[in-house]
Formats: structure tokens, sequence, C-alpha cells
């Protein structure tokens, strides 16, 4: 099977680099084993929230002071502002609808009511500078629902001057699920509140409601699209917020969903359930074909390939006593020093493997043997370079990499 570009991997990152392709009238298709990062979204991407501890306002202004093997510098400050231009845009067009500005830092709200710094967030998610408007809230829990915490949001809402309450609620089709835990899970709710269950929602939250400024409730609505929680704000009336709530996360899950069908009614293919399990890379430095585990006897062809596969999470990086490396390829990982080098003893201390990842060169084509693959680019997770945990910047990593990598592709 012969392609324009083949994806290795279906999260965030590959699934931008799809649509970004299959808009510019490639022949794209993504391979994907499954369960991505993105299904344990907050409902935010940061960009960029901190440089060694200290808290970042502007990302952009902050690009310059990362680094050089970091991916913002490679990219570099035009390149970032302006390809985080076109982000808003571009999920818009997957029905995906997000607020922020990647020249200022805003604020969200945690599950456990902790504020941290995000880029963007989804347009039915609270952010602190919302909230701050307002005098007294209630914050909706879900009886029986275990993943959301609102004794510990009121605590936290505290901070920022909001007085909240907390009340339960449940309607005829939740309690329907009720009769196994299994099934209380935000996704297994969500995919009941449609149609009536929604109407009956809102009247239940109206009645327990009275006198509220802000409703907050956990991010159970809306399972393959936004629609049931528009609904669900209009038919409430008074000002109401989701807020994430532990895995698995429902914004997570029907983002996934929404950028796969973006990319399929854009003539991508998406094969799920199967991973790549190598590839040949020629004598002339560029790979000429991958296998994966289902098609046995078939080699994918193409005339570019993305290696989207992640990083340690996703298996795209993987670590073993005394190596790292990357599967598919073969390709070392760079690493700092010897083993005992690779942590800190101190499990909440920056620990130095988080920035482990691939080498590439400017174009973000990993190397082998000192020279770039010609036709192979890698983005996000998989690079190393940067520490998207205590960075906050994993999502800006792999959205904007998986733009410029499809520019590169696009104009080949």
């Amino acid at each position: 099977m012969k392609y324009d570009t083949i994806i290795i991997g279906g999260g965030l990152s590959g699934l931008v680099a799809g649509v970004a392709l299959a808009e510019k009238k490639q022949k794209v298709a993504i391979v994907s084993l499954g369960q991505s990062a993105l299904h344990f979204s907050s409902g935010s991407f940061g960009l960029l929230g901190n440089i060694d501890g200290k808290p970042v306002d502007n990302p952009i202004e902050a690009v310059a002071a990362l680094p050089a093997a970091h991916p913002y510098r490679r990219l570099g400050v035009d390149t970032v502002m302006n390809l985080c231009s076109k982000v808003v845009p571009f999920f818009a067009e997957a029905g995906i609808t997000l607020k922020g500005d990647c020249a200022q830092n805003s604020v969200r709200v945690t599950p456990m009511g902790k504020c941290k710094s995000c880029w963007l967030t989804l347009d039915e998610f609270a952010t602190a500078g919302e909230l701050k408007k307002y005098k007294k809230a209630v914050i909706v829990s879900i009886s029986s629902f275990l993943d959301f915490y609102p004794d510990f949001l009121a605590a936290g809402l505290k901070s920022i001057g909001l007085e909240a309450s907390v009340v339960q609620v449940t309607t005829p089709e939740i309690d329907r699920l009720r009769r196994s835990t299994a099934e209380m899970r935000a996704t297994s709710i969500g995919r009941q509140l449609r149609g009536n269950a929604i109407v009956e929602l809102a009247d239940a939250i109206k009645k327990v409601s009275a006198g509220a400024d802000v409703v907050l409730m956990p991010a159970v609505a809306g399972f393959d699209s936004e629609e049931p929680v528009k609904e669900l704000r209009s038919l409430v009336g008074t000002p109401l917020f989701s807020i994430a709530t532990t895995p698995m996360s429902m914004a997570g899950t029907r983002m996934q969903m929404q950028l796969r069908r973006r990319f399929e009614a854009l003539g991508g293919t998406y094969m799920l359930g199967d991973n790549v399990v190598a590839g040949k890379i020629g004598g002339n430095g560029t790979v000429e074909y991958v296998d994966t585990a289902n098609l046995t006897e078939d080699h994918l062809y193409a005339e570019s390939f993305i290696l989207a596969s992640g990083g340690f999470f996703g298996h795209g990086i993987v670590a073993e006593p005394h190596r790292i490396y990357e599967p598919v390829f073969g390709f070392e990982v760079a690493t700092d020093g010897d083993r005992d080098k690779w942590f800190d003893r101190n499990f909440f201390a920056k620990q130095p493997y988080m920035s482990f990842g691939l080498d590439t060169d400017e174009s973000f084509r990993p190397l082998k043997d000192g020279k770039a693959v010609n036709n192979l680019y890698a983005v996000g997770a998989v690079l190393g370079g940067y520490d998207a945990l205590k960075e906050e910047s994993g999502a800006g990593v792999a959205i904007l990499t998986a733009l410029h990598v499809a520019d590169l592709i696009a104009k080949k």
C-alpha cells in the first residue's frame, strides 16, 4: 500500500499532523495502537508554563530563554508565534472550541481545586480569570460518581475569593448506570447524556442552584461533540462551567474522536488497533517502508513518514536497565551520562530522563549514525530537549511540531 505520508502514532501530534496534511490534499495514513495521552487530557493545553521552576506569564517571550536543543528554540520565536496563531481556527474546523492567548498564559482550575497555568482551554471549562467575576458558586456533584472531588474543589476556590457550596443531583438515566460501579465513569455517563437526558439533568441542576452566580460541575456531558454541553448550558441559564475529572477524560476522549472524524472526512486512513513494528531505512538514508503487526505480509510505502509514537507513556521510547531506545527504527535516545545521572532519587525533583528523546536536525529529522534520515520526521513526545511535565509544555510541543513538520512535507 502506498501513501504520500504515513504517520506512526494516532495521539495528539499524529492526528494534528494527519489533519494538516490531509487539508493540503495529501493521501495520508495514521497507524494507531489505540489509547493515547489525549484520553487523559485536563481540557487544557499548555504551551510553556514554567522554566526552572519559575512561572511563565508570556510563553512567546520566554522561548528565547530555553536551551538550544528545546523544540521551541529549534522552531524559532517567529515560527512558534506564527504556528500558535493557527491553532484555535485549526481545532475549530474539527468542532473543538478553544479559548486563550499564546502571549499570555491563563489559569485553569484542576480537579483538586488548584490553579495551574495553561495556554488554551476548552470553552466549556472554567479558568480562574472567569471565575473571579463571581461571588457565589454551586458545585454540582453527581451521586455515586467517584472521579470528582467537590470538597477539595470548594476549598481551592476560596483562594480566588469564590465561596462555593456542594450539592448532589441524579437523573433516571444516571440511576440506570449506578447498578454497576464500573459504569459510573465520565465517559459512561456522557454516552447517556443526550436528548431528554440533558433536559432532565438541566432541571435537576436548576432546582439546586437557585441564587448562585455560577454553576460548576464535573465534565461528563458531550461524549462525541460539544452540542450536549451547549444545550445543557443554555437550559440551565445560570453561567455553567465544567471541571476536569480524574481520568478517563471526557474532554480528551471527545477531542480524540473529533480530530479523527476530521481526518477521515478529509480522506485520511486511520488504522486503529495496529502498530508499526519495524521500518526499513535504505542505504541512501531514506525510509523505504514500514511494517505493522496486523499487515504482516504487506509493507506500507510512502514518500514521507512521521514518527509521532509518543514518549515513555506511549512506548515511543523504551527504557531497559542500561539503555533507552526508539523501538521502530532502533534509534538510540540521547541520554545524560551514565545511568546514575538519568534520575534524581527525590521523586518530586526534576527528573533528567524526562527530557530524553530523539536527537534530530533542525528540520526534526532523526539522526542515524550522525546523519539525518531524509524522509522521516519526529514530532511530539518522542523528541528530546524538553521536560513536558515540569515545563507544562507537552501539548504545545505536540501541536506546534506537528503543524511545522506538516508544512515542511507539503512544501517538498
